[in-house]
């Protein structure tokens, strides 16, 4: 009974998961005005690289966390 409950939540989430994706593909990817201007000015690429370092400095605080996380888990056992 456990595994059916998993099997329908699973799907349930994919189904929604598509439906989802459905609604973002009706959008029309040429009426991004500001997208071409921040391109043809140069700046789309300062755009990416904030979020490069943005994401960067994420993984690094997550990944120190996990070692002092794990760390103080081996002082407890």
């Amino acid at each position: 009974m456990n595994s059916l409950n998993k099997y329908l939540k699973s799907t349930a989430l994919t189904l929604l998961f598509c439906l989802v994706s459905m609604v973002t593909m009706a959008q029309n990817p040429n009426d991004v005005e500001m997208a071409d201007v921040m391109r043809a000015n140069g700046k789309i690429y300062v755009v990416v690289g904030v979020l490069a370092i943005i994401m960067a400095g994420m993984f690094i605080y997550l990944t120190s966390l996990n070692r002092k996380i794990s760390k103080l888990e081996k002082e407890l056992k």
